[in-house]
């Protein structure tokens, strides 16, 4: 039976039916009965889709790793939101076009696979990975990753997921300098009048793309939602837990996990991944932009290191709850920038941090030893001794000197004497990918000088002060030696 032309003009301006699903988390349950839904994505749920519905919002989501806010975010939200408006042209951006892709490549086949319930389709003639278009309608997707290009492609709806990879690249002034130049020049320019704009991440750095943005003239428009694993003040926590109370976690991690998670992460670590506070504590010794803005890169300093040196702070005893023992690797090149190599701080027995000692001396080519000897005295270097004894087979060099210094002066008074030296840009830390400088680092910019100092900061601070400050090494306000000779009778034992 034909409609006639006047019912069907009734019908175009009845109001349209409400959405099958309100929510993304509601398309996911549908499609995927295994979605566990936290108070955290009911959260990401409520935040997206006002955004959606919002001209120009502009939302930065917070949250730790591995609790499914890129699932909610850059799978089922695009999909949620073409549902209902099959004609928006949405990008997804993270930090690696690769990353992206695997979005639409995953949107795109949820709608093949879900055609008919979901009422779309996708072109037969665009429906690449990174790129497709929907049958019959203006909406799709596109991928790119960041710094990438989007020329040339309105954009309805603007999806920035994680755009940091990792800590290496987030202490990256370089990395988070082109973050933001591609957000200033590329991204915001290919905004359609009206598109929200939502980036979630977890927090690396203050710095960070969020930082900036927040920092911005125009940082007010910004709209927060940050979402730490713990608890920490009842009246401001966004899911409305007690104090001390860990998150409800998408992957079903119980509270004894979220606990073994917190002991093991460094307090940088915690604080900035899990608790989205990636800010300096104040008053610390050592400024994160100290390190981040003089960060080298593996093979800008070996080629050109004159000397390379060992630092070493030994622990007393041996015991499981004992404190470590600081190994630190430092040289100084040509030009007489300072450079912190290595860290292989840890706990052990004496023969077991002293082979650490002389592992590291054979690694970096080291050509001295700095060892505090306020605790053991002889002992240090009997223990060097027998240690370098079990590796004297494999080595293809002698031992180089081993000088003992004890501290004359407070922890901190050393510990500011070497931190100037970083303040004007003198020490450089290597980085390769490995974070093996990233305990050392999170110790420094987070120790105020109170109290006992870290010992990877001991050993950090006698290497350096041995390669910046010899004549203070040699009796100043740093350490005294105990032994001119500088072990010489050790050489062929």
């Amino acid at each position: 039976m034909n409609v006639s032309w006047a019912e069907a003009a009734a019908r175009a301006f009845e109001p349209a039916p409400p959405p099958r699903w309100a929510t993304p988390g509601d398309l996911a349950k549908h499609f995927d009965p295994k979605t566990r839904q936290t108070a955290a994505l009911e959260l990401i749920d409520q935040t997206l889709v006002t955004a959606f519905h919002t001209s120009d919002a502009r939302v930065i989501i917070t949250m730790p790793p591995q609790e499914g806010k890129s699932q909610r975010a850059s799978r089922r939200f695009p999909l949620w939101a073409l549902t209902q408006n099959p004609d928006l042209r949405v990008a997804i951006t993270s930090y690696e076009a690769g990353v992206a892709r695997r979005w639409g490549r995953a949107i795109r086949d949820d709608i093949t696979g879900h055609s008919h319930e979901l009422g779309l389709r996708v072109r037969d003639d665009l429906a690449a990975q990174h790129e497709w278009e929907l049958e019959g309608h203006d909406g799709g997707v596109y991928t790119a990753g960041v710094g990438g290009a989007l020329t040339g492609r309105p954009v309805d709806l603007l999806i920035i997921d994680d755009p940091v990879k990792d800590r290496e690249q987030a202490d990256s002034p370089t990395y988070r300098e082109r973050a933001w130049n591609w957000w200033l020049e590329t991204a915001s320019t290919r905004l359609a009048p009206g598109a929200p704009t939502v980036l979630i991440l977890t927090r690396w750095h203050e710095d960070d793309l969020a930082g900036r943005l927040l920092a911005a003239e125009d940082g007010h428009l910004w709209t927060v939602i940050s979402i730490p694993a713990q608890c920490e003040n009842t009246e401001t926590d966004p899911l409305g837990r007690e104090l001390g109370e860990f998150m409800d976690s998408a992957r079903g991690r119980t509270q004894a996990q979220w606990e073994a998670i917190k002991i093991r992460s460094t307090t940088r670590t915690w604080s900035a991944l899990y608790q989205q506070h990636p800010a300096p504590v104040e008053g610390a010794v050592w400024k994160s932009p100290w390190i981040d803005l003089n960060r080298g890169k593996s093979g800008d300093f070996h080629p050109r290191m004159a000397r390379v040196s060992v630092g070493v702070d030994p622990a007393v005893t041996s015991k499981a709850t004992s404190d470590e023992t600081g190994i630190v690797v430092a040289g100084i090149d040509v030009e007489g920038y300072a450079w912190v190599l290595d860290d292989r701080s840890g706990r052990g027995t004496p023969v077991e941090w002293a082979t650490r000692v002389w592992s590291a001396v054979l690694d970096w080519g080291a050509t001295e030893v700095v060892v505090e000897d306020n605790q053991g005295g002889e002992m240090v270097l009997e223990v060097m001794r027998a240690a370098w004894k079990t590796l004297r087979a494999r080595a293809t060099r002698l031992p180089p000197p081993v000088r003992r210094v004890h501290a004359v002066q407070s922890k901190r008074a050393r510990a500011e004497s070497v931190a100037a030296f970083y303040e004007i840009g003198r020490v450089r830390h290597a980085a390769d990918g490995t974070d093996r400088l990233a305990i050392l680092e999170d110790q420094m910019v987070t120790w105020t000088g109170d109290g006992a100092s870290p010992d990877r900061i001991d050993a950090l601070v006698h290497v350096l002060t041995a390669l910046l400050l010899p004549q203070h090494s040699e009796g100043g306000i740093g350490t005294a030696p105990t032994q001119a000779a500088r072990w010489a009778t050790m050489r062929g034992r």
